[in-house]
């Protein structure tokens, strides 16, 4: 069978050399990594480049990822193989030979050290929701940016004075081994827990304000278990880690939402650390909550990590894993059920006693 290729032409304008060296990157490692990840090839002559490839919507999504790129390295953006990730993801959500929907269009999230532009659909429903409502869910595994977009959101919503402060809060929950006692005041105890936290704020407000702000209280770390009798208004707060809540503490938490207040509770209901027999508050809220006015919970899944391409592997793996395991479970009880259901028959019962009596 003949494999017809498919070749398309795209001529890069305004042409800059110092925009195309940055698009094409050191020795051509960014064209290199394209052509690996899409599966075709790249010819180029100065603003002139040549796509070719068995696939015609690989050639396409790659016409469609070389202008964006170049839009982005005529602003001055350096193309590093993290951002190529990103745009590739982008078109998976949106399928490879999507071309109609515009970059321009893209949420942005202004903050005094930084742009924070949501990746794809989910992330940018995730942002328009949390803009939208006053509690939100954010539920998904690691590194699809939930934690970091809520912060990103909080901030602003600060340095546009929508709200007064911002809280961050964590169940202080040890991931599956014994920590022992912590040395230290409350806010040294429980820093290991909430670095993520700390770690986008250092990035969007700088390390001098970051702790600034935390010395007047505009910034409050507070472990969740010292919510309890709290009415918290005009506040940003985000509740991190979320799986490792117990119903109560949940509940809790969700109560103590003031007037000009916005929630946002993130987690991943696939990595609990609450101990063997304690469901999981999150879990149990989504059931609770579902289609409560005034509530979003956004949904995140592999295809919107990320971080590195391999991260988005792992958790598919993972995904693969849990559900093999439940259809065996399944199964397995099934077959219990079947033999259980057939010794209980009356005719199976007959069978026996029949036997008993003759012997």
């Amino acid at each position: 069978m003949e494999i017809t290729q498919t070749t398309q032409q795209i001529r890069l304008v305004p042409a800059e050399a110092e925009a195309l060296v940055g698009l094409c990157g050191q020795l051509d490692e960014n064209i290199k990594l394209i052509e690996k990840r899409l599966d075709v090839i790249i010819r180029y002559r100065a603003d002139l480049f040549d796509i070719s490839g068995d696939d015609a919507e690989h050639v396409a999504a790659t016409k469609i990822l070389l202008v964006n790129l170049y839009r982005e390295s005529l602003a001055k953006t350096q193309i590093t193989p993290e951002m190529i990730h990103l745009y590739l993801q982008e078109s998976a959500i949106e399928s490879l030979a999507s071309s109609k929907k515009a970059k321009h269009d893209q949420l942005t999230i202004k903050t005094r050290k930084a742009f924070i532009k949501p990746k794809g659909d989910n992330q940018q429903g995730y942002v328009k929701q949390i803009r939208k409502h006053d509690i939100n869910f954010g539920i998904g595994p690691a590194g699809t940016g939930k934690t970091y977009l809520a912060v990103a959101c909080a901030v602003e919503a600060l340095e546009a004075d929508r709200v007064e402060r911002i809280m961050l809060v964590r169940p202080a929950v040890e991931a599956g081994e014994k920590l022992g006692f912590l040395p230290g005041d409350l806010s040294q105890k429980i820093d290991p827990y909430l670095r993520p936290l700390y770690d986008a704020l250092y990035e969007m407000l700088g390390f001098e304000l970051v702790d600034k702000l935390i010395e007047k209280n505009v910034i409050e770390i507070a472990p969740l278990a010292f919510m309890r009798g709290r009415t918290l208004n005009n506040a940003f707060i985000i509740l991190d880690e979320s799986q490792n809540t117990t119903r109560e503490q949940m509940k809790m938490f969700l109560t103590r939402i003031g007037f000009g207040s916005t929630a946002v509770i993130t987690g991943d209901t696939t990595q609990v650390d609450l101990p063997r027999g304690t469901s999981s508050g999150l879990a149990h809220a989504m059931h609770v909550l579902k289609g409560v006015s005034g509530i979003s919970m956004t949904m995140f899944s592999s295809s919107d990590v990320v971080r590195h391409p391999i991260v988005q592997r792992i958790v598919e793996a993972y995904d693969r894993f849990d559900i093999e395991e439940e259809t065996e479970k399944k199964a397995r009880s099934e077959a219990r059920r079947a033999a259980q259901a057939e010794q209980n028959s009356p005719i199976v019962k007959t069978t026996l006693e029949n036997t008993a009596g003759e012997q």
